[in-house]
C-alpha cells in the first residue's frame, strides 16, 4: 500500500488535472468583440482607399475652369413648312490651356461639324428643354472628336454651354 506521502503527492497531481481552470465568459465575449471589430475596420479601410483611389484617378485636373468662345452659328433648319433660323452661341469649357489652344487652331473644322450638325436639327425637337439638351450632349461628342481626330485628349472638354440660342 501507499505511504501517506506517496498518496498526498498523487492527490495533489490528479487534482490540478481534474480542475481546470475555465476562462471567464467576459474575457471570450472581449476577445470576440477584438476580433470582430478589428475585421470590420481592417475591411472598412480596405474598401475605404480603394475607393479613394479610383476617385484619385477620375479626378479632374486641378485649376480654374476656361472657356472658349466660339463665333455666333447661324443656321437655317428644318421647320414644319416655312424656313426656321436658329442662332446659337457655344463657349467649350476645359481646365485644360493646351485642350483649348487645340480647338483654336483647328477653328474651321470645329465650325463645319457645328454647321452641319446644327441644321440638321428639327424645329419640334429643339423646342423641348430635353432636345436642347440632346443638342448640347451631340455638339460635345463633335467637338470631342474634332481634338482626337487633331491628336488631343478629348477628355479635357468638360462641357459646352449655349449663351445664346434663338429660334425663329
Amino acid at each position: 500500500m501507499a505511504t501517506a506521502p506517496e498518496a498526498a503527492a498523487a492527490d495533489a497531481g490528479a487534482a490540478p488535472a481534474k480542475k481546470k481552470r475555465a476562462l471567464p465568459l467576459w474575457l471570450v465575449i472581449a476577445a470576440a468583440v477584438v476580433l470582430v471589430g478589428g475585421g470590420a475596420t481592417t475591411g472598412f479601410l480596405l474598401m475605404h482607399s480603394k475607393s479613394a483611389g479610383a476617385h484619385a484617378t477620375k479626378a479632374k485636373p486641378a485649376g480654374p475652369p476656361q472657356y472658349l468662345a466660339l463665333k455666333p452659328f447661324v443656321v437655317n433648319f428644318q421647320g414644319s413648312q416655312e424656313a426656321r433660323f436658329l442662332q446659337v452661341t457655344v463657349q467649350v469649357m476645359s481646365r485644360d490651356p493646351k485642350a483649348l489652344t487645340l480647338l483654336k487652331s483647328n477653328d474651321p473644322v470645329v465650325r463645319n461639324n457645328l454647321l452641319m450638325l446644327l441644321g440638321s436639327q428639327q424645329y419640334t425637337t429643339l423646342n423641348t428643354e430635353a432636345g436642347k439638351e440632346q443638342l448640347r450632349a451631340a455638339v460635345l461628342a463633335a467637338i470631342r472628336k474634332v481634338v482626337a481626330d487633331a491628336g488631343g485628349k478629348p477628355g479635357e472638354i468638360e462641357a459646352v454651354y449655349f449663351t445664346s440660342f434663338v429660334m425663329q
